[in-house]
């Protein structure tokens, strides 16, 4: 949504609420490697996309939040003034932060709402975080007070654990709110520290839906996190030191294979190997060895399809089909999986002969016609002046 189009949703704001809003933006996310990470106080390498939830906003005299959501044609309320409750609702995200607002001391008065998103709902690319960094700079500002992009980034990651039930880490909060055009971000989950890490010119993003959906919290997400404490859990015992998966390195794990189930070391396995495959590939970027970034992609799409087990066959054939095209430097899953989108470092000048054959080849072999989406690496979360 450009600027002309932010003024047509000004527009729309006024017929619908009358008064004159304010326009906010918050983008969705891909992440080029480092899955499953951040909630293990990991590393990540992931882009803000130039895809967006866009929240209009103006104050009102009570203390209700009214919600109109453009893409689900949709119009709902939020009393401040009552006991919260989650209504497994689009709505439970700008009611989350709301509550979490209010929870740090922070006095909200009502506000009408226009939400409209370009972020593919349900497809790994973090159309939550960005409706809820939105929602939380919108409502900040509109009720006159600021959250610096740390606090902002927290506050939505715990709205989403505690009020949303997606035990996600703080990736897709983060990135939607530091992201920088024209940059990756290398982020270190524990202690929030990342650089900024520049994108070639001629190499572009491309995102391929698969076109199964997920819900983060309905998956095995939530299993997969409890997965990774248990290993913690054990392996505290004879590393008395780790605070987290982090913590480890493959040879320490390898030698204590023995102390976890089978299926709990794959577990632990992809998370520390995943690290290592982060720390490389940043390394790969920083020295544009693109060979070296895209094998690294594809050393994390297997572990993530096989110790991992978060794949599915339509993420493993979307991959086998980009590896395959002319201009493909790397491909591999990205989110949360079971469904969503593949990521893939394709030469700008191959974009287009790559779109039609892996769009015709996955079309045929599963009768889904996937959407390709081609992105450029976008800013953070601002206010849109029109």
């Amino acid at each position: 949504m450009n600027n002309q189009t932010a003024a047509e949703l000004q527009a729309q704001f006024r017929r619908l609420y009358g008064g004159t809003p304010r326009i906010f933006r918050a983008p969705g996310r891909v992440n080029l490697i480092g899955e499953h990470t951040d909630y293990n106080d990991g590393f990540v390498l992931p882009a803000a996309i130039d895809f967006y939830v866009w929240v209009a906003i103006a104050p009102h005299t009570d203390r209700k939040l009214r919600l109109h959501s453009i893409n689900f044609c949709e119009s709902t309320e939020v009393d401040l003034r009552n006991e919260p409750r989650r209504r497994i609702h689009w709505s439970d995200y700008i009611q989350g932060v709301a509550v979490a607002l209010q929870n740090r001391g922070r006095i909200l008065h009502g506000s009408d709402l226009l939400i409209s998103g370009d972020v593919p709902i349900g497809s790994g690319l973090s159309s939550s975080a960005a409706i809820e960094v939105a929602a939380a700079l919108a409502l900040s500002q509109d009720s006159g007070f600021t959250l610096d992009r740390i606090e902002l980034a927290k506050l939505c990651c715990q709205v989403e654990n505690e009020f949303v039930g997606a035990r996600v880490g703080i990736m897709d909060q983060f990135i939607s709110c530091y992201g920088k055009a024209g940059y990756a971000v290398v982020l270190d989950c524990r202690v929030l520290e990342y650089r900024l890490l520049p994108l070639p010119k001629d190499v572009s993003l491309v995102i391929c839906d698969t076109m199964v959906k997920h819900e983060v919290a309905r998956s095995g997400y939530n299993t997969r996190r409890a997965e990774c404490e248990e290993g913690v859990r054990m392996l505290v015992h004879s590393l008395p030191q780790m605070r987290a998966l982090r913590d480890v390195s493959l040879g320490d794990l390898q030698i204590h294979a023995q102390d976890l189930p089978e299926k709990i070391y794959r577990r632990c396995r992809h998370v520390v190997s995943e690290n290592e495959r982060v720390t490389g590939a940043a390394s790969a970027l920083l020295d544009a060895d693109l060979l070296a970034f895209g094998g690294l992609m594809g050393d994390s799409h297997d572990s993530l399809r096989d110790d991992y087990e978060v794949s599915c066959a339509e993420l493993d054939l979307m991959v086998e089909l980009a590896v395959k095209q002319e201009g493909v430097y790397g491909a591999r899953m990205t989110g949360g999986g079971f469904g969503g989108c593949t990521i893939n470092l394709v030469e700008t000048d191959a974009v287009s002969g790559f779109r039609q054959a892996v769009a015709r080849g996955y079309e045929q072999a599963t009768g889904l016609a996937p959407q390709i989406f081609v992105s450029a690496a976008a800013d953070g979360a601002t206010e849109v002046q029109t």
